[in-house]
């Protein structure tokens, strides 16, 4: 039987700062990411820490991922990880330095320098066969009736464990803080060219950043400086929303931390579909017909297997009429009354589903439109009630970078990677969207101006930031929907 947990609060403590419409107004209509407080006093869940989570799964393992406490210029991908099955009881006992652990799973990672990450974990598989558990997530108090912990996420890890900078394809986020703090770097969508994406490692609904944001190479990446960081300290309590197309780094600060989060779906997603399904169609494809290198993991730990072109066609085709279907739905829906808002029920997301429950890319379905209203009234929503409740995460000063230095001391560190004058570069927003790298070294060009022979030659990976590169993404699922509407 689950150690159930009791809900203690009375009823005047039971009264929060927004109705559930007008919650859900804010997470529809806000465009920069900010902090609900006082949201969730009462939720079973908030006492989800190790020692109860633990208690609720038995002995019953889940899997880690291993990632070094030291530093460097190369984001720690998924694919330079380790990975271990252990309990959260062998865990807790690692991250506390019990001698026990000499001989568990942890015993090649000695605490002092690596860090343990169970993140990604769908509620709704490792709590299979205790599903009132789910009941203890209640986002339907944010305007999601129907939405609990069988649509969320538990992440569980150790002091230092992140994830690397991406931005998520679908929807936008919610994050419940249960445990410890997190500390979150987020920049906004305009800063996609200044943050190099690479869909190397790949992953369906993930786009990954080049770049180290904690520790950026800016010889390699000298853009970055243009990036505008907001930064945001999460604790225990609070709910951060990260609107649409946001990165984000997440980094735990505290010797153990717990987070859950939903992803909710929006209208926006069966376009984004469309450009996913593009994406893969063209990684799997070039990358499948590439001779395998020993070094070149392509394939995210998260994806089973490269698809086949047969398989990949067919996910489009399918991602397309969804799209269509969608609009004509739309456009039905405007003429009709809508319906009250119990009688819509919330679809879990696709992020990363492939390999925990069973994706088929086959499987697109039509996402159900309960957000079609909302749209609406989030127009009319003119005034965002920012204050104690809801906090705004506001850019850092435009003197600071990301990582809290100076932005002069970037240029300082641009000036000694180059060993040269920082010059301005002669690079245009609209070449930069198309290339990360849009000029050729002085150093790396014969004296006729032509690249000389002995630059480094151009690899796959290369050709494929270019050509799955979001910007070129989008206009090509534009050009390719207007094809299939005629």
């Amino acid at each position: 039987a689950i150690p159930r947990v009791k809900n203690n609060s009375n009823s005047s403590e039971d009264v929060k700062p927004f109705t559930p419409e007008t919650a859900k107004e804010i997470v529809m209509s806000l465009q920069q990411p900010a902090v609900f407080c006082n949201m969730v006093g009462d939720w079973p869940a908030l006492h989800w820490n190790v020692k109860y989570l633990s208690a609720v799964l038995d002995g019953k393992t889940i899997e880690f991922r291993i990632g070094s406490k030291t530093m460097d210029l190369v984001p720690q991908f998924e694919t330079r990880c380790s990975y271990v099955k252990a309990t959260l009881e062998e865990f807790l006992a690692w991250s506390s330095g019990q001698p026990s652990c000499l001989s568990g799973p942890f015993s090649c990672f000695e605490y002092s320098k690596y860090w343990a990450y169970a993140d990604y974990k769908y509620i709704a598989r490792i709590f299979e066969d205790k599903a009132e558990i789910f009941q203890d997530i209640r986002w339907s108090d944010f305007g999601f009736p129907g939405r609990s912990g069988k649509e969320s996420t538990l992440w569980i890890g150790s002091e230092g464990a992140n994830t690397p900078c991406h931005l998520d394809s679908y929807g936008c986020n919610l994050v419940l803080q249960v445990q410890g703090r997190k500390k979150w770097h987020l920049f906004p969508p305009g800063d996609t060219s200044f943050l190099y994406p690479t869909r190397i490692p790949y992953e369906e609904s993930s786009v990954f950043s080049k770049v180290n944001v904690a520790k950026p190479d800016l010889k390699r990446f000298p853009e970055f400086k243009n990036t505008t960081a907001h930064v945001v300290t999460l604790s225990p309590g609070q709910v951060l929303l990260v609107p649409r197309h946001w990165w984000h780094y997440v980094e735990s600060i505290d010797p153990i931390t717990i987070s859950i989060n939903s992803w909710i779906e929006l209208d926006a997603d069966h376009e984004a579909r469309v450009e996913e399904a593009i994406t893969r169609t063209l990684v799997c494809a070039i990358k499948s017909a590439e001779s395998p290198g020993d070094e070149d993991i392509w394939l995210n730990p998260t994806e089973v297997e490269a698809t086949s072109h047969e398989i990949n066609l067919q996910y489009l085709n399918k991602a397309v009429s969804a799209y269509f279907k969608c609009q004509k739905a739309n456009v039905s829906e405007q003429t009709r009354p809508s319906s009250t808002e119990a009688e819509r029920v919330t679809s879990p997301s696709h992020k990363r589903r492939k390999k925990q429950v069973g994706w088929e890319p086959g499987g697109c379905k039509l996402l159900t439109h309960e957000f079609g209203s909302s749209t609406l009234k989030a127009e009319k929503f003119q005034k965002i009630p920012f204050g104690p409740h809801l906090i705004q995460v506001l850019p850092q000063p435009q003197e600071t970078s990301s990582t809290g230095a100076v932005k002069s001391d970037y240029r300082d560190l641009l000036h000694e990677n180059e060993g040269g004058h920082f010059g301005k570069l002669h690079c245009t927003r609209k070449q930069l969207a198309m290339s990360n790298d849009c000029e050729t070294p002085a150093n790396q060009m014969d004296s006729d101006g032509s690249p000389n022979a002995s630059q480094t030659a151009l690899s796959t990976n290369d050709l494929l930031d270019c050509l799955v590169n979001p910007h070129v993404i989008s206009l090509v699922a534009q050009l390719l929907l207007e094809r299939a509407g005629v």
